[in-house]
């Protein structure tokens, strides 16, 4: 089986916070999942270095537009390798690969007929002497009320027109701008309408995609599908490749999603691979991103697919709800955030996975807090978790004659094991990776009662025989525990895999080789609680709270 996985792309304006690591770690899991179980597996996404927050950021601060991409596109990949992201290939929108690709799917969509000249209104700024890109003008969305960039609304999820919007105002300089008639392309979105139809119900039906998913999709297909501009007047970008249109852009919505096939060349090219293994219409695919970014995948992309005939439309819908911050919506306008960078540097990369796993917003907004973030940490990985593999590790190390033979294991807790990769393996491809993680660690709390319950402290001296095939089995458990939690927490279980001269995980149970543990120093250390206070005030002092 082919398994694609898609991560969304970050702009390369800022740096990742907590919002963006939560919606793109299930990618790396789903990854890791899927190569133990032997599967074809390509995990591509890139930094996204074409957008308008870019240029927006450059003027800003006086610089270029490609020194703000590579310095945050630099910064990304560094949070990445820290997490243990496995991309096979993670790249960049403006390489000139990837503008390759998008241009042919361009002028591919346009020689098929869906793409298509049109007069049209466009926001130009008096001030600026400019036309400007949606996301330069900003204002009243018209459908809920709240504040808007001129290509979404954060709040309903609406995608825009900066025409669309009320009371707009130039970001540049705050002025009102001013309708003036313009030529464009434009995607006949429209005409996909049937095919996007068969494609929601087909999702709903095999409940392939999180609810917010299909709640999103209905709303827009109920609404008739709005054929859409693709092409503006943007300082940099993908040139677009029609004759007598060379002077304005590939618009981002339709050139970043494409960014999931140039990466896929870029790979295949690199590595003199087919690329077709992966873009065949049996190929499974997973697309990871927050909820904000759900109808591009749902459905532009599938449009553009449909429209250059490639049939290999989206099979799974990945898609996060909001992280809140101590209770409070994340604000990097306003600081209100942590970011990647720092609690990267502070904290144990597999502890912020977990936190972040096993609180994750699949069906509604989840919230970090500091409070619960250490205790996380000091309760369930520490105390749990590493708890059980330090107390057995370390008893087996002060005994001479311990035989390492776990053959010998609890039949009971044997038949457990060997049901929980069926049932942790069907929740992760589901993409239901939060009760896979929390199915784990219910089985972790179990095997800490019954070290406890076979007491071989006690045994060891009345029962040796008994001691020892209790600290087998759980000598079993651990190493099963680490193949079970590779795709969550990857730095750990490879800890233990050392420790256990185990070679690469695969999905299903084993037995360690007959050879006496290495030492292993504590997978997890412990948190100072009063670091939780600590952080709130760092946190609010760095905030610029109105």
């Amino acid at each position: 089986m082919a398994v694609l996985i898609a991560g969304a792309w970050p702009y390369a304006n800022g740096d990742l916070h907590l919002g963006h690591l939560s919606s793109l770690i299930p990618g790396d899991c789903l990854a890791r999942y899927f190569r133990q179980k032997g599967e074809k597996v390509l995990y591509v996404s890139g930094s996204d270095c074409n957008g308008t927050p870019i240029t927006i950021r450059a003027k800003q601060e006086g610089v270029t537009p490609k020194t703000i991409a590579d310095r945050y596109h630099d910064s990304f990949q560094r949070c990445f390798e820290k997490l243990g992201f496995t991309y096979d290939c993670y790249t960049r929108t403006d390489t000139p690969l990837h503008h390759e690709v998008v241009q042919n799917i361009f002028k591919t969509l346009y020689d098929n007929g869906y793409i298509y000249h049109k007069k049209t209104k466009q926001m130009y700024c008096n001030h600026c002497a400019q036309f400007l890109p949606d996301r330069y003008v900003e204002g009243i969305c018209p459908h809920c009320g709240a504040f808007a960039r001129g290509d979404q609304c954060d709040a309903c999820s609406s995608i825009l027109d900066p025409v669309d919007l009320l009371e707009p105002t130039c970001k540049l300089c705050g002025h009102t701008p001013e309708l003036r008639e313009v030529e464009h392309l434009y995607f006949a979105l429209s005409r996909f309408q049937p095919q996007l139809e068969q494609l929601y119900q087909r999702a709903k039906k095999n409940h392939d995609w999180r609810e917010n998913a299909l709640n999103l999709t209905r709303r827009y297909l109920d609404e008739g599908l709005q054929d859409r501009a693709v092409t503006r007047d943007l300082p940099i970008g993908v040139t677009v490749p029609i004759k007598g249109f060379e002077d304005k852009k590939v618009y981002v919505w339709i050139e970043a999603v494409s960014g999931y096939y140039s990466a896929s060349v870029r790979w295949a090219k690199k590595h003199g691979r087919d690329i077709s293994e992966f873009w065949r219409d049996d190929t499974v695919s997973y697309y990871v991103q927050g909820k904000d970014n759900v109808p591009f995948h749902t459905i532009i992309w599938p449009a553009i697919l449909l429209g250059i005939g490639k049939e290999v439309l989206p099979t799974h819908l990945v898609s996060n709800e909001y992280v809140t911050l101590e209770r409070k919506k994340l604000s990097t306008s306003r600081n209100w955030a942590v970011w990647a960078p720092y609690i990267l540097d502070h904290y144990d990369p597999d502890s912020i996975r977990y936190f972040l796993v096993i609180n994750a917003p699949e069906t509604h907004d989840a919230d970090f807090s500091w409070k619960a973030f250490i205790e996380s940490h000091n309760g369930e990985l520490l105390g749990a978790y590493g708890n059980f593999v330090n107390r057995t590790l370390k008893f087996i190390e002060k005994l001479s004659d311990f035989n390492g033979d776990t053959s010998q294991v609890d039949p009971e807790i044997l038949q457990t094991t060997q049901e929980l990769y069926h049932k942790v393996g069907q929740m992760i491809e589901a993409a239901h990776l939060k009760a896979a993680l929390a199915e784990i660690f219910t089985w972790i709390r179990r095997l800490n009662k019954y070290f406890d319950e076979q007491k071989p402290w006690q045994s060891i001296s009345t029962d040796p025989e008994e001691a020892y095939a209790t600290l087998n089995t759980c000598l079993f458990s651990i190493a099963n525990l680490a193949q079970l939690l590779a795709p969550f927490l990857p730095l750990s279980s490879r800890k233990i895999g050392d420790a256990l001269h185990l070679g690469a995980f695969i999905w299903t149970p084993i037995h360690c080789p007959g050879k006496l543990p290495e030492h292993l120093e504590p997978l997890f250390a412990r948190i100072d609680p009063e670091q939780i206070q600590v952080e709130r005030e760092r946190l609010a002092k760095n905030a610029n709270v109105e």
